[in-house]
């Protein structure tokens, strides 16, 4: 109850942005994937996964990203051989791994800077609490297992905004894994609904049986363990960091030091693994993953309505 009041005015904040917010249309489509919570919805996954789609289809697909946890500012065009997680922060890393990638604090300068380059299709992991670039398709992606949390606005919840004022900007709903809290009910009826799950990478092979030290630094690392567990790793201790941590030499040396003494592989994220040390990348195991959707064809239907 204490964090109420700054729940409130961090509401109100949001409502006056967009209340005086005049979009800029980049001149080329513009697809925002975003959520309405802090962390762990599986955005980043999504925003890979509808990419690699409109690339198959032809179009020269360029991602945009704030950097978050990185210090440029932007317009930057991310180099995997000279960037790292301290200049353009560890989602933007994994994401130009695929495609062009482009880092700006303003959106609307990325966007410019990408459509030079030659980018046909924009496709933004996060932003959509950003009111300065107009979007043409919004896509928000919901934890089917967490839903919004408690309902209240951060800092007393997870809250961005509020349910209804996002989910009213919102084209599309991704719902990731089973609902298990009643999101669907939430939603309204007009939005598309696409659902599917995060299932692990090829990795999984290697994982099973085995005895593991996991670590992640994540928004929701348990989600990460129990995937581990599900491969049927055998877990023989984990260690959680704070999302976004840039891991230092003597950490790494700890979790080296304590998968050896007991018998066990090192293993982490691949959002995790690129905020490590090259030269620790050898000695830890990375579990990446995708997403599995269910109805491919609803989804390739949405990103040609984009496209056109």
């Amino acid at each position: 109850r204490l964090l109420n009041p700054a729940s409130v005015l961090f509401g109100a904040v949001g409502r006056w942005r967009w209340r005086w917010a005049n979009p800029v249309s980049a001149n080329i489509p513009v697809l925002c994937v975003g959520n309405l919570v802090a962390g762990g919805a599986g955005k980043t996954p999504v925003a890979l996964s509808l990419a690699s789609r409109l690339r198959a289809s032809g179009y020269a697909t360029h991602f945009l990203s704030r950097g978050y946890g990185g210090a440029v500012r932007g317009p930057h065009r991310v180099d995997n051989d000279c960037d790292g997680p301290a200049n353009v922060g560890d989602e933007a890393l994994l994401l130009a791994a695929v495609s062009p990638t482009w880092v700006a604090r303003n959106r609307v300068a990325g966007a410019r800077a990408a459509a030079l380059a030659g980018a046909e299709v924009i496709v933004m992991d996060d932003g959509f609490q950003n009111p300065s670039l107009l979007k043409d398709l919004s896509v928000v992606v919901i934890d089917g297992a967490y839903g919004f949390g408690n309902q209240r606005l951060i800092p007393a919840g997870p809250l961005r905004e509020s349910v209804v004022d996002g989910l009213a900007r919102a084209d599309a709903v991704v719902i990731l894994g089973a609902d298990q809290v009643g999101v669907r009910e939430q939603i309204p009826k007009h939005l598309l609904v696409l659902t599917g799950q995060i299932v692990a990478g090829p990795e999984r092979l290697k994982l099973v049986g085995r005895r593991a030290v996991a670590f992640a630094g994540i928004g929701r690392p348990e989600k990460f363990f129990n995937m581990l567990e599900d491969l049927g790793c055998e877990l023989v201790d984990r260690h959680i960091f704070p999302d976004h941590h840039l891991y230092r030499e003597h950490e790494l040396l700890l979790l080296a030091d304590k998968a050896h003494r007991l018998d066990a592989i090192l293993v982490t994220t691949a959002k995790d693994a690129v905020r490590v040390s090259k030269a620790f990348r050898g000695l830890i195991e990375v579990l990446t993953v995708t997403v599995s959707w269910d109805d491919e064809n609803a989804l390739d239907t949405m990103l040609g309505n984009l496209s056109h």
